[in-house]
């Protein structure tokens, strides 16, 4: 086929778009840190040069997808009774990378986590260690902090649940129930986990336990308040009905929809049996029943009971201004121990204080390790703080997300991370990076060659590259596969590195004047595929799609690296750019041989070749297709 002549009118022929405009995330290691942090002491120079990235962002004028819409994202608030562990590490992850891909998008987003402190659990755990429970809720919420730092995490507002703040916004939000008839004071007696925080029906005990496997004990008539959740049977049916996405996956859906229409009990929402709690309004010797409290830091931290109009900064949680920006919730993301308070019981309490419910709730599976149930008897647990210290902030994050259909259980495994990660990350991605730049700091002078005239192969690459943003969204937006987001932008890599080997730059430039020239050409294509991929990564690989952007000379600012400059000519490889030599991106990684058995040695090389034909082959791909049918 006849190359089309555009010579060095390429950064012209590559699709215009708007441009950018979003709160969009911090691509450096340096730009990394989150304004939760900014609650402790005096903000660093990397703070400080956060806040004037994302003030430069909102003060832009267009967006990468014409939207520029308010976006808010949570996570539940993590129970204070241990220190993190990889379930918590993976919740927040997910919200993560979907908060950084929309504000890369263009939507201002608001990204909400923190800690649930109150509780019959706390109180006792407090005790102990001999701790007042506000001394041991300060100390263990001071870790999932700690975990913010160490996975790069980027949250708008960490919220306490012992904030005075909160305590008053959750007892607006019983006075509006109580003033609505919604609450009865009655008498409770029946069966209680502590550790779940959760009553449980006779019929729902499996062998004497919780359905979670959490001791209960018999509650005898303690003096208790209750909502009306009985009222709320239909009026959730409907909602679920309408709304076929609010419950995600289906599997899920599936689990609410049977328990709803299994007929829905009144709630208690106070115990008079411990007193670490917010007060009941107008009977403090009750404290609230611990969910309602958690549930209502979704509102509280945008201001409520103030709900009208307002300005304030985003993540402030001042005044109605933040509630009628961000309410309702555009996702909650939950484990799905957990799905029955957010999918039940939390759209419930909104509709009978008069409030809008979310727009969709996620709940993801379990993670066991080496097929095993992670346990502490057991001493299997992951600590996601060796994960990083071990392996590293980006290959940890990518295994969580692209090891298992987002919404499937999980099974972790040191072999298969130490896998993925050479194989996606070291081999595919930072191999093609490594090639490309050499060659240009080899044979080009380390500058960036001036493009010739494209060929189909080029067009095919770049416009795959075009391609892959709209795919990305569907997976993050639309449906939450955060695992097929990985794999589309991963297909992006392989069709670099399937182009560099079939184009062979480093034959065709010793071809003569015009195979060096074509060679310059090859080169460039695969410089501004690498520029691409590496913004499409910045979400879940961050700090390494930073260093890609920084070795291709791309301008720190959110117009060069937000989604707009996939297709912003302006924002395009420019030749002439001098480029340092390059350094590996992402290193190699080796298995620790002192690891538990399950993980404990380099994985045997099957007949396919390195990573593939080994036995077990077909047992990991029936796995892999129930999993994807826990997800759909």
């Amino acid at each position: 086929m006849r190359p089309v002549l555009l010579g060095p009118m390429l950064l012209a022929c590559i699709r215009s778009g708007n441009a950018f405009s979003s709160r969009a995330l911090h691509s450096s290691a340096n730009l990394l840190r989150t304004s939760s942090r900014r609650a402790g002491a005096s903000a660093s120079a990397s703070q400080h040069r956060c806040r004037q990235w994302r003030t430069a962002v909102r003060m832009s004028s267009g967006t990468a997808n014409g939207s520029g819409e308010p976006y808010y994202i949570t996570t539940p608030i993590y129970y204070v009774n241990d220190k993190p562990h990889i379930g918590h590490a993976y919740t927040t992850l997910a919200c993560d990378v979907i908060a950084r891909f929309m504000r890369l998008d263009g939507r201002d987003v608001m990204f909400l986590t923190g800690t649930d402190e109150h509780g019959q659990k706390v109180q006792e755990s407090a005790a102990k260690q001999g701790k007042s429970p506000q001394e041991f809720c300060d100390e263990v919420s001071q870790s999932f902090r700690r975990l913010i730092d160490a996975m790069h995490f980027t949250p708008d507002r960490f919220i306490r649940t012992t904030e005075a703040a909160h305590a008053a916004a959750v007892q607006a939000l019983w006075r509006a129930l109580e003033a609505r008839g919604a609450i009865y004071l009655g008498t409770y007696a029946g069966w209680y986990s502590v550790r779940d925080e959760a009553f449980y029906s006779e019929s729902e005990l499996v062998d004497g336990k919780a359905p979670t496997g959490a001791d209960v004990a018999w509650v005898e008539k303690e003096p208790s308040y209750f909502f009306r959740l009985s009222d709320y049977e239909a009026p959730l049916l409907e909602l679920y009905e309408r709304e076929p996405r609010f419950v995600a996956p289906a599997s899920r859906r599936n689990e609410v929809l049977a328990f709803v229409r299994g007929g829905l009990r009144d709630l208690s929402i106070s115990r008079t049996s411990f007193s670490w709690g917010v007060p009941v309004p107008g009977d403090p010797a009750h404290v609230m029943y611990v969910w309602v409290d958690a549930l209502a830091n979704y509102i509280s931290a945008l201001g409520y009971p103030e709900t009208g109009e307002g300005e304030g900064e985003a993540g402030g949680g001042q005044g109605g201004g933040q509630f009628a920006k961000f309410w309702p919730a555009d996702l909650h993301v939950v484990g799905k121990d957990i799905l029955r308070f957010h999918a039940v019981y939390w759209p419930a309490l909104l509709m009978a204080a008069g409030l809008d419910v979310p727009r969709r709730l996620h709940a993801h599976g379990w993670w066991t390790r080496d097929g095993a149930k992670i346990s502490k008897s057991v001493g299997n647990v992951v600590d996601p703080f060796e994960l990083v210290a071990r392996y590293g902030v980006d290959q940890t994050r990518y295994f969580l997300l692209s090891e298992v259909p987002f919404g499937a259980d999980g099974d972790y495994s040191d072999t298969q991370l130490v896998l993925r990660c050479n194989a996606n990350l070291a081999n595919e991605f930072g191999n093609l990076a490594q090639r490309a730049l050499s060659l240009v700091h080899r044979n080009c002078g380390a500058v960036v060659p001036a493009p010739g005239a494209l060929t189909a192969e080029d067009e095919a690459l770049l416009g795959g590259a075009r391609g892959a943003l709209a795919a990305c969204r569907e997976h993050v937006a639309d449906t939450q596969r955060l695992d097929l987001y990985c794999k589309q932008a991963l297909a992006l890599v392989q069709d670099g590195n399937k182009y560099i080997d079939e184009q062979a730059p480093w034959k065709v430039r010793k071809t003569g004047p015009e195979g060096e020239a074509r060679a310059g050409t090859i080169l460039y294509c695969l410089l501004e595929v690498i520029r691409r991929a590496a913004i499409l990564y910045q979400p879940v690989t961050p700090l390494g799609a930073a260093k890609m952007l920084d070795a291709l000379r791309v301008p720190d600012t959110p117009a060069a690296r937000g989604f707009a400059a996939l297709y912003d000519p302006a924002q395009a490889i420019q030749p002439g750019t001098v480029i340092d030599k390059p350094e590996p991106v992402f290193p190699r990684l080796e298995l620790d041989p002192g690891l538990k058995a399950g993980s404990s040695g380099p994985p045997k090389q099957g007949k396919g070749g390195k990573g593939g034909g080994a036995k077990g082959d077909s047992s990991k791909a029936k796995k892999q297709g129930k999993q994807a049918a826990e997800a759909a």
